[in-house]
């Protein structure tokens, strides 16, 4: 599904991602440790799409779902990202402004669908994270977890194939951290989602079918 060869990342003379090669299939779960300034949310953001790979030689590639991704353009790459990965930040990046039912339905407005589509879709995925009784409340009335799990539901609303998640339980208590953690595994089992996971929490990184170490921009276990 993803296959990432040789990438490199500079920002100015930092050399912060010094050839990774990266291999992810299909319904895993991966987590991805190592200390701060390793180059975990780098290479998040690139495997993500939001940034761009620094190409070295004729070595360097990153495809997913054997889309070679250098090649797309501006327009061609927002529309595969919208329609094929899923995102989940530590700080959940809820519009404070929306409710908890139209900030899930955000990405499926850009990708095209009518609004009883989204709508329709969304409900679907509240009632699936238990917040049937949230649609309309605001992120300042939800706890952490809440918005936490309208988060997940926004990164679904496309039926993405991959999503990614950037310390997605630093932010919350011991016990919701515990159930977001499950949720990933049930998620998987239910829509066969891959999951690759930024974390410095333990306990979920091992849960992973598979847990990298990157030390110094490199991946080294």
């Amino acid at each position: 599904m993803v296959c990432a060869k040789n990438i490199h990342k500079y920002y100015g003379d930092l050399h912060v991602l010094k050839g990774v090669d990266l291999n992810i299939e299909k319904g895993e779960i991966v987590s991805i440790v190592g200390a701060s300034g390793a180059g975990k949310t780098t290479l998040l953001q690139i495997l993500g799409t939001l940034d761009q790979i620094d190409i070295d030689g004729t070595s360097s590639e990153l495809t997913i779902n054997e889309i070679s991704i250098p090649k797309l353009g501006d327009k061609a790459l927002a529309k595969f990202r919208n329609q094929h990965i899923g995102f989940i930040f530590q700080f959940h990046q809820l519009l404070p402004e929306f409710t908890a039912l139209e900030n899930v339905c955000i990405p499926a407005y850009i990708s095209g669908k009518t609004q009883s589509e989204a709508e329709n879709r969304a409900k679907e995925l509240l009632d699936f994270l238990g917040l049937k009784d949230r649609y309309v409340h605001k992120p300042n009335e939800l706890s952490g977890g809440e918005q936490q799990r309208v988060a997940i539901a926004r990164a679904l609303i496309n039926n993405p194939s991959l999503i990614f998640a950037d310390e997605p339980s630093g932010n919350l208590d011991s016990e919701s951290a515990e159930n977001l953690h499950k949720l990933f595994f049930r998620l998987r089992d239910e829509f066969g989602q891959t999951f690759v996971i930024v974390t410095h929490n333990e306990d979920l990184a091992n849960m992973a079918d598979r847990k990298l170490t990157m030390v110094d921009g490199k991946i080294v276990a």
